[in-house]
């Protein structure tokens, strides 16, 4: 059953329950009650109660010195040593994993902050994005605040703009998306994503995993906010709605930020992973039938994360 879609005629993605966390001997039966759970949220539409809009969050380090370079070239912040980066032998464990599930359609994309070319694998046509593009809409508001043309304290719907910023991005709320999107209008959006050398139709809602990686290399390098609203918006990518996906299989001592997409047959992850300055921009896009194959591709983000942060933290 597909979530309910917001006041747009584009297919967005709803908001979703808490994850539970991974642990070793349960994680088919989590996948399982994770599925469930799911299941529910998408058919009862669950969004967000009222709060007061927080204070801004800390500053990650890395994003914060890159973000006051903004607008020079280069992610400056960005120059700790990987152990390994993106090489033959990592990109054979992520071909193998993909190869090893030919049931569905996965495009994974992995791109170093540092610098150099988005790593490709799989699919690489546009996949629905589902709620992953909720992070580009942020981008471009918070870019009308910065050029005077909004305010995160404007009106909009009950609350402010900042609290519509705040659910749309940590729970998934759709009603926040459509406001946001609303306020900087469709084709604002698309010449915003253009600007990052990113396809983008907002009436279509589709991205490649590669364009997504991009997204997020813009946000987290500081090249499209400056340092108050990088750090914002990546604070709300954290100790989100559900995290069962890549932040589930990510080591301790590496810090996510991510965002991720259900509807009908999309799931989907997109994620910054960090660690001692070094960062990379990580996505996995899967599609299958149905719900009914959340778990399996559950497990298949799992394993491509694990090969990842294996051989580059």
């Amino acid at each position: 059953m597909d979530e309910r879609a917001p006041h747009l005629s584009s297919p967005y993605q709803g908001r979703h329950f808490r994850r539970a966390r991974r642990f070793p001997g349960i994680r088919a039966s989590l996948l399982a009650l994770g599925a469930a759970v799911l299941a529910v949220a998408v058919a009862a539409g669950v969004h967000s109660a009222a709060e007061a809009r927080p204070a801004r969050g800390p500053v990650p380090a890395a994003a914060a010195a890159a973000a006051a370079t903004k607008g020079t070239p280069g992610p400056a912040a960005l120059n700790g040593t990987a152990s390994g980066g993106v090489d033959a032998q990592l990109d054979a464990e992520i071909k193998r994993i993909i190869d090893d599930n030919g049931d569905y359609q996965i495009g994974v994309a992995l791109l170093d902050l540092s610098g150099g070319p988005v790593h490709g694998y799989g699919v690489e046509d546009p996949f629905v994005a589902a709620s992953t593009a909720k992070v580009l809409a942020a981008e471009a508001y918070y870019s009308l605040v910065e050029s005077g043309e909004a305010s995160l304290d404007d009106p909009m719907g009950d609350y402010t703009a900042g609290f519509q910023l705040k659910e749309m991005i940590q729970q998934s709320d759709n009603d926040s998306w459509s406001l946001i999107m609303d306020a900087v209008g469709h084709a604002a959006l698309a010449d915003y994503a253009a600007s990052m050398g990113v396809d983008y139709d907002p009436e279509s809602n589709a991205l490649t995993p590669a364009g997504m990686a991009r997204i997020l290399a813009g946000l987290y390098t500081g090249e499209l906010l400056d340092a108050q609203d990088t750090a914002e918006l990546l604070s709300y990518m954290q100790d989100t709605n559900y995290e069962a996906l890549i932040p589930a299989a990510v080591p301790a001592g590496v810090t996510v930020f991510q965002k991720y997409g259900l509807l009908g047959g999309e799931l989907h992850d997109a994620a910054i992973l960090e660690k001692d300055g070094t960062a990379y921009a990580f996505v996995v896009f899967t599609k299958g039938d149905d719900l009914a194959s959340v778990p399996a591709r559950t497990e298949v983000i799992h394993q491509l994360t694990e090969a990842v942060t294996d051989a580059l933290f």
